[in-house]
Parts: C-alpha cells; sequence; structure tokens
C-alpha cells in the first residue's frame, strides 16, 4: 500500500514519480514501515516499490534513521528494517528534526539566535508565530496519528 500524500506526482511507464524533498521522504518510510508491520523486517525495494521512490535515495535517508536507533537494519537474504519503537512514541517532529535539524522558517527565530536587529524587526512577530506553530503541530503529531489516517483514508493510490 502506498502512503497517502498530496504532492505534484505523474506516471511514466507504469511508475509512480513525484517531486519530494527528503523530510516528506523520511516521513513516508517511517510510515510505511508502521503500516507494514508485520513482525518481519521489511526491504528498501519493498518501500521504494510502494512509494515509487528510488532505492538508492532511500538508502540515503534509511542510513540516517538507522544511525539515530529509529530503525533497526536486520541482515541477510530476509533482511530489511524495523522499527525501533512503537509508532505512537515517534513524533513527527523528532522525525523531520533528524534529517532537517531546526524546523524554523527564519534563522532569526532558531533556538541559537545571534541575529543584531532582532529587537529592530517588525516581522520576527510572524516568524515566532509561524515557528511556534509549526512546532506545535509537529510535536503533537505522532508516527501512529499518521497510520491511523492511512488506514482510514488513504487507499492504495498516492495523491
Amino acid at each position: 500500500m502506498q502512503i497517502c500524500f498530496f504532492n505534484d506526482k505523474f506516471y511514466r511507464e507504469g511508475i509512480y514519480y513525484e517531486s519530494i524533498n527528503k523530510r516528506q521522504i523520511c516521513i513516508k518510510i517511517n510510515v510505511d514501515l508502521a503500516v507494514n508491520n508485520t513482525g518481519e523486517p521489511i526491504s528498501l525495494k519493498d518501500i521504494a516499490r510502494r512509494q515509487g521512490i528510488s532505492d538508492k535515495y532511500l538508502e540515503q535517508i534509511i542510513s540516517v534513521l538507522n544511525k539515530a536507533k529509529y530503525v533497526k537494519s536486520i541482515r541477510g537474504a530476509q533482511g530489511g528494517y524495523i522499527l525501533t519503537k512503537k509508532p505512537e512514541e515517534y513524533t513527527i517532529g523528532m522525525i523531520l528534526r533528524l534529517t532537517e535539524g531546526s524546523l524554523a522558517p527564519v534563522a532569526c527565530v532558531e533556538e541559537e539566535n545571534t541575529c543584531e536587529k532582532i529587537h529592530d524587526c517588525a516581522t520576527i512577530l510572524v516568524w515566532q508565530k509561524m515557528n511556534e506553530a509549526i512546532n506545535d503541530v509537529v510535536d503533537h503529531m505522532t508516527l501512529q496519528d499518521l497510520v491511523d489516517y492511512e488506514m482510514k483514508e488513504c487507499s492504495d493510490y498516492v495523491i
């Protein structure tokens, strides 16, 4: 089952393509591992096939997840990847920050703000509110929330 996300998409020769970035793929990998969890490892080729994403690109991202111990790599002919925790134990914020670092819309609202003009900038209020909203959403949404949505709302195609 492919994960349901809103993206630009097109099909060519029976293969699904879309313009997505690293953070979207990272979330898709995690949702795919959770939705398709049978207790057995899931191969990267299976994830790539279901999601219509290059397995070479998935390898780059899964290595980050593996280093952070978000997933466990199982070697061998029946090998693949499994989540190391229950889906409800991962927030989307945790996953996104792993691949992206700060989610701040502009540098001046990151934790280590060194902007000299912060007290003379009328737009800082917009950026602070946007940053708070982003963090509130991703830090209160879990991987399980996306799994539940996938199982209830999405079908076998990607929107």
